[in-house]
């Protein structure tokens, strides 16, 4: 599948900015199952300082901040070839070992809550995958999606807790209680094409976790399926802040507002 992306990112800031600083995490990975057709970024009133490649093998811009801007924008421009291979990604790569991927977080990490969510689940004689398929349907069962409740910071458990999430939390909830039964786990940021519109108003995540024999295997709690070749892998990381888009390092002491519009949709592919 050829997948076309536009993504635009803008800052409003109440005051000018004195300096700003952010690391962002937009280019999509050249990984097993998608390939980048083309991928180009734009910016208003800011300029790309350096690339380098994390810890994560993600894609880094660092990106300064014009002084005196009132605004910002980051536009992505894409095409990605996609494949189905039913969320399988396969063997584990990255600066970091396998096991890293063990250690819980503080966004990650379980409560008393989670552990009653998932109270009567355990690795039974169906093995890892059936474990984690049935966790994941769990999660979708007992946190609704609900949008709005919960920011960039909000922990697995305090989702859990108020029974509502987004994609991250969902995400987060299954990585902490995959590694507390020494599975390894990650959080996975990216892009997903809807069936039922183009315009969307945020990027998505979901999880992946580590199995024996298969590699790194997709899981996409919030809709309950394994990603297929609607959904393009950005970044990945231990948890949200391994992997977040844009994160920024400094505004002096502006405030300012973000507004993200993503777009997502099928291309034709010539034929050769």
């Amino acid at each position: 599948m050829r997948l076309s992306i536009r993504h635009t990112t803008r800052y409003s800031f109440d005051e000018p900015v004195v300096h700003a600083l952010q690391r962002i995490r937009l280019t999509p990975k050249t990984t097993q199952g998608q390939e980048i057709q083309s991928w180009s970024m734009s910016f208003k009133n800011a300029h790309c300082e350096l690339e380098y490649e994390d810890q994560h093998h993600n894609t880094v811009s660092l990106i300064a901040v014009e002084q005196g801007a009132r605004d910002v924008s980051v536009r992505c421009d894409g095409v990605i070839d996609t494949e189905d291979n039913q969320g399988v990604i396969g063997r584990h790569s990255g600066h970091l070992p396998l096991w890293s991927f063990l250690g819980q977080t503080k966004l990650t990490r379980p409560g008393a809550t989670i552990k009653s969510l998932m109270s009567g689940l355990s690795l039974n004689e169906g093995g890892k995958l059936d474990f984690l398929h049935e966790l994941s349907r769990r999660i979708s069962d007992k946190v609704e999606y609900r949008i709005g409740e919960t920011a960039v910071h909000t922990t697995a458990e305090e989702s859990a807790t108020q029974g509502g999430g987004v994609c991250q939390d969902h995400a987060h909830i299954f990585i902490g209680v995959a590694r507390a039964h020494d599975i390894p786990a990650r959080y996975v940021s990216g892009y997903l094409m809807m069936n039922d519109r183009i315009d969307q108003e945020a990027t998505h995540a979901w999880a992946e976790a580590h199995i024996d024999g298969l590699g790194w295997v997709g899981f996409d709690i919030s809709n309950g399926i394994s990603p297929d070749p609607r959904y393009i892998r950005v970044a990945t990381g231990r948890d949200y802040r391994d992997a977040a888009p844009i994160t920024g390092i400094s505004f002096g002491t502006a405030t300012g507002d973000l507004t993200v519009d993503v777009a997502v949709e099928q291309q034709d592919i010539p034929q050769q």
